[in-house]
């Protein structure tokens, strides 16, 4: 399974190059003039955004914002983007949450190379569930990521969802100082606890907005973490909501609750009664505003909560036949390693195992090897005192049990395991490929919690 980059220009269809682009670098997403052979084209590029007031950030954002524009299909389609690299740097997209081939999962020299500046690279799949799902980089994350390049992905159900309206909060901190100058994106000791956390949270990329919601209508509310690191406890105070879908996958509605613990990478779908004209409510991470939702216009709504949304074509595991396979994530200790591009960390393991960002051959050492179609029970044990969301790329699971709380079995791609917390999760293997499995506190991450998991 080692690749050489004249290998995967000739085995992977859809890369080509760009000269640069005269006259600067265009930002836009939109439908091009021929779209015969893609659909979009989606520029990663430098772009100054506002985060505080008066200064400007250089960020990096997809199609001239960041977060970056909201990419829209519907399910059953194909998916056809063409993605161009102005960065100064290498980067990839990984679609995350999507079940497609291992070659458009983006995850550099185990499904692709790194895109170089001033190349393109073709992405296209087809769209097999619909839901809430989002796009990042696979390459040097930390910074990517916290710089700006995560947008959302939103695939409509195939036939109406009974939702007349929705907004897509894309929830995301950002590590900068006072002046908008971005301060570290991973500090080691923060790295080795819970994750170097930024300290200017945004919603759709603007510290504590006011969103207009149509009056009595029940609007779906697509929230998304796109953070590198925290865990946002949301909650609605004085709101009517339910929970439609999490992680882009339907359950049975359900009321909000006190607050839900939405860990980075993780996405849920509300129905939020809005109140009538002239109210407001406040989205909250635990006692702190995120955002206020301000009910306009009339009401002409008689406030019907729409039918529970249609399940996705997830392959139903077997518990009875299924094998179990037992992961731990644990705390690794301090250790350092010379790895080409400086000093690496390891703080983190899974069974044993930490994965070396720096090393291109780590995914040729599996930690688990599932048969095509297999049925498996995955028992993820956290040894830490800190949550770990654990998502696996390319498949999506079922989660079963948990000896922390209550579980009623639902569909994902992540999970949020808490401190201390062991969970039992299923899913068919039915996609064949070399699949990341990892924790998504990204700093977590890149010093070691992350294998790989082969399907053959």
């Amino acid at each position: 399974m080692s690749f050489t980059r004249r290998k995967l220009l000739a085995g992977l269809a859809g890369l080509s190059v760009l000269g640069a682009v005269g006259g600067g670098a265009r930002y836009w997403l939109g439908r091009p003039a021929n779209a015969v052979s893609h659909d979009y084209e989606l520029i990663a590029a430098p772009v100054d955004v506002e985060l505080i007031a008066g200064h400007k950030t250089p960020a990096w954002g997809y199609g001239g914002q960041a977060p970056g524009l909201e990419l829209r299909a519907r399910q059953g389609d194909w998916l056809r983007v063409r993605f161009i690299n102005h960065l100064p740097e290498p980067t990839t997209i990984h679609w995350h949450g999507i079940r497609l081939p291992l070659n458009m999962d983006g995850v550099p020299y185990v499904s692709q190379l790194p895109v170089l500046p001033g190349e393109s690279f073709d992405y296209m799949f087809q769209l097999h569930d619909a839901g809430s799902f989002w796009y990042h980089p696979h390459t040097t994350s930390a910074e990517q990521l916290g710089r700006g390049l995560v947008g959302p992905l939103i695939v409509d159900e195939r036939e109406p969802s009974g939702f007349r309206h929705e907004r897509t909060l894309s929830l995301k901190s950002w590590h900068v100082d006072k002046e908008g100058a971005f301060t570290a994106f991973s500090v080691p000791r923060e790295a080795a606890r819970g994750g170097t956390p930024g300290v200017l949270s945004t919603v759709n990329g603007e510290h504590a907005p006011t969103l207009e919601l149509p009056a009595g209508e029940v609007v779906r509310l697509r929230i998304l973490n796109l953070d590198n690191t925290l865990t946002y406890r949301l909650n609605l105070p004085d709101g009517n909501a339910r929970l439609y879908a999490l992680d882009g996958n339907p359950i049975t509605p359900r009321p909000l609750g006190e607050e839900y613990w939405l860990g980075p990478g993780m996405r849920v779908d509300l129905a939020l009664k809005v109140p009538p004209p002239g109210e407001a409510l406040s989205l909250r991470n635990g006692p702190l505003r995120l955002a206020t939702l301000a009910s306009v216009g009339a009401d002409e709504s008689d406030g019907t909560w729409p039918a529970p949304l249609p399940a996705n074509p997830i392959a139903e595991p077997d518990l009875q036949q299924a094998e179990t396979l037992r992961f731990n994530f644990e705390w690794a200790g301090v250790l350092s390693s010379e790895a080409g591009q400086g000093e690496g960390f390891t703080f983190w393991q899974i069974n044993g195992q930490a994965w070396d960002i720096n090393d291109k051959t780590c995914a040729e050492r599996p930690i688990a090897t599932l048969k095509k179609n297999g049925h498996y029970i995955f028992e993820l044990r956290n040894l830490s005192q800190y949550q770990h969301p654990i998502h696996l790329h390319g498949m999506t699971f079922k989660v079963i049990s948990s000896n922390r709380k209550k579980i009623e079995p639902w569909f994902t791609d992540t999970y949020l395991l808490g401190k201390n917390e062991t969970a039992r999760i299923a899913l068919v293997a039915d996609n064949p490929g070399v699949w990341m499995f990892h924790c998504h506190v990204i700093d977590h991450m890149e010093t070691g919690l992350m294998a790989a998991i082969e399907v053959v």
